[in-house]
């Protein structure tokens, strides 16, 4: 790191621009350095936050919401991961830019604009709270554990192996983290772990897409990331009313013409005491009436549905699709004491009734707008927020392009691990460069550098993240298949790959998927932590007046400080939560601190950069609407969820 002085000037050269908040230090200024000269022998020494933030992409989120909804959905719903990943692509590229300029990541640039240091903390605090939910790691724990026993564990049925699942849960969250504590830089340790999760998940995917896919599956995922429009809808598969099965109406690929199969899920608090108590058997949006009745010495919500007082034991269907009611069912058909999950009309055990329809499509044959369905816009809006990195992960490109040393990242330094590095240090001040006619050839070989890590290295890598995994449900699902279980969405398809395979391999298979989930899944924690760790601590390394006082090298201990904090408030939830509801909680708050950063960065480039450094007029539009894209997709699912717990009407 070449040394700096601490009052914006760079040996007899002239003063550095301080704009935004004054309470954060002036830059220093200095050169830009040359950037690497792009040869193809030497292309894998080019590679940078790219590769990194494409092996953390690489399949956790993709593996917990990808195969639950391409199972029941086929590829249709798959355009929403393109949508994310395009958008945050141009996100990444537009931090890096303050990045290559500054040699400070995004977040400080954030804190130096108005009202300063005091307001944004408060503020991106709060959007940075679904850190504290570690879904990752509460799932990782499932496949690991069915390695060891030969049986995926029941923790919604059995206390027992609730508590060995989420002990299990706490110690894979402490081992996960340790390499954020040695080899130098930490960003080399994590550059490394990455790597390898890369070539190791791949391959395997890879492997089983050779041996059970065919040019149809191939077709269904890739055409999928295209159909924009597409929404998922409650609907006969009788879609012209004619009563045969034509072409294209048989959505499960069953041989058979089914009607909507309703849901007996309890959907609505009517009571506010927190426990859904009613069903909407009529998907009305309104509850319906309930009684309560006495099951094997427990009190069970039931419907009653023709308002009696007295709790139906049946329900009379269409079956036909000819409008008319015409065969009872009942609501318990298993016995057990309990509500079915739904009305199983043909037997087949998966619920009918949920096809795709395109908005587009409907409007230009003179259709009404179609009814989206929104049971399942918990998993969609997961899909959306971790199709890529997602929430205010992306913004830690910027600090990875500094610790690369790409542009005037090369004057600043790295933060080191705790174990080794202790000649890694990292200044206090950011560090600028006078934008000279000379000096605009290189910022232009340097934008471009960081353009093709993002657009040929780290998209192309999601966009295959979130395939491959959605490809698998295609392969070894049943079509209409839907998980009720909220712990075992990270295994699900585990039991499809063994009977696929058969004797004698698919019990070797069967443990291979599942060890390929926990990689998945286990890996995906350091860098997340990581990145959060580093908005923070670049953030009190730069804007704290007592902090700035510290040696260089002493980052490390700040940066340990604020991972022993997260540690203690990661384990409080890990033994609060099940996997799926820390996914949930995780991705909706992941939505809307995507969408107000978006265009929080696009504020800080225009106000902060010189005028021939910022974002043109497409990076400008494309930022804009990809802020407004994740915070419509969040407030859609945060209405949906309130209305289904009975806070909005």
């Amino acid at each position: 790191m070449n040394n700096t002085l601490n009052n914006g000037v760079q040996g007899d050269g002239p003063l550095a621009p301080h704009p935004g908040h004054k309470s954060i230090p002036r830059w220093n200024v200095g050169e830009l350095p040359a950037p690497p000269t792009f040869r193809w022998r030497n292309w894998v020494a080019l590679l940078g936050p790219g590769l990194f933030m494409a092996g953390a992409a690489i399949g956790g989120g993709e593996w917990l919401t990808g195969p639950v909804i391409t199972a029941r959905y086929g590829g249709g719903l798959l355009w929403l991961a393109t949508l994310s990943i395009l958008g945050q692509t141009v996100y990444n590229v537009e931090v890096s830019r303050y990045a290559l300029y500054t040699g400070e990541p995004i977040f400080v640039g954030k804190f130096r604009t108005f009202p300063g240091p005091k307001f944004w903390l408060p503020v991106y605090l709060l959007f940075d709270i679904y850190m504290f939910f570690p879904y990752l790691v509460a799932s990782a724990a499932i496949p690991l554990l069915a390695i060891f026993r030969g049986v995926i564990p029941d923790p919604a049925n059995n206390p027992g192996d609730e508590m060995l699942v989420r002990s299990t849960s706490v110690v894979l969250f402490l081992v996960s983290l340790l390499p954020l504590l040695v080899g130098g830089k930490v960003y080399n340790s994590i550059k490394v772990l990455m790597t390898a999760k890369i070539v190791l998940v791949m391959g395997f995917l890879l492997v089983l897409a050779y041996m059970f896919s065919n040019v149809d599956t191939w077709k269904e995922v890739t055409s999928g990331f295209v159909k924009f429009g597409q929404i998922p809808v409650k609907g006969a598969e009788d879609i012209n009313g004619n009563g045969v099965l034509d072409p294209g109406e048989d959505w499960d690929r069953d041989g058979r013409l089914d009607v909507v199969e309703p849901s007996l899920k309890l959907e609505f608090d009517t009571d506010d005491d927190g426990q859904p108590d009613a069903t909407d058997v009529d998907s009305d949006g309104q509850p319906d009436r309930m009684v309560l009745v006495e099951q094997a010495g427990a009190s069970v919500w039931w419907p009653d549905l023709d308002g009696d007082g007295q709790a139906d034991q049946s329900i009379t269907l269409d079956t036909t699709g000819d409008g008319r009611a015409d065969q009872p069912f009942l609501l318990d058909q298993d016995g057990d004491g309990q509500l079915d999950r739904f009305v199983d009309i043909d037997g087949d055990r998966i619920q009918d009734g949920s096809r795709l329809d395109n908005v587009f499509v409907a409007l230009w044959e003179g259709r009404s707008f179609p009814v989206m369905d929104f049971t399942i816009i918990g998993f969609l809006c997961a899909l959306v927020a971790i199709s890529g990195n997602g929430g205010l992960g992306n913004s830690a490109v910027s600090n990875y392009t500094r610790e690369q040393g790409w542009g005037m990242g090369a004057h600043v330094g790295a933060i080191p691990s705790i174990f080794g590095g202790r000649h890694i240090q990292l200044s206090h001040v950011g560090m600028v460069f006078e934008p000279t006619a000379e000096a605009l050839v290189r910022w232009r070989r340097w934008f471009w550098h960081v353009a093709r890590d993002q657009w040929a290295v780290w998209m192309p890598a999601c966009l295959v993240g979130v395939g491959l995994p959605a490809m698998m449900s295609l392969m070894f699902l049943d079509r209409g298949f839907f998980l009720d279980d909220p712990w075992q969405t990270a295994v699900i398809t585990a039991d499809g790959v063994r009977q696929s395979f058969g004797i004698p391999w698919g019990q070797t298979f069967w443990v291979l998927t599942l060890l390929c989930a926990f990689l998945v899944l286990a890996t995906g924690v350091a860098p997340g932590v990581d990145g959060f760790l580093r908005r923070w601590v670049d953030v009190i390394w730069i804007a704290s007046r007592r902090v700035r006082s510290f040696d260089p090298k002493s980052i490390r201990y700040v940066y340990f400080g604020v991972l022993a904090v997260y540690i203690i408030f990661g384990l409080f939830m890990l033994c609060r939560e099940p996997p799926t509801t820390l996914l949930f909680i995780s991705t909706l708050m992941m939505n809307f601190a995507l969408g107000f950063t978006c265009l929080h960065t696009l504020a800080v480039n225009l106000i902060l950069l010189p005028r021939p450094l910022r974002p043109g007029w497409f990076c400008r539009i494309s930022l804009f609407f990809t802020g407004l894209f994740f915070l419509s997709v969040a407030t859609i699912s945060t209405w949906t969820t309130l209305q289904a717990r009975g806070f909005i009407d």
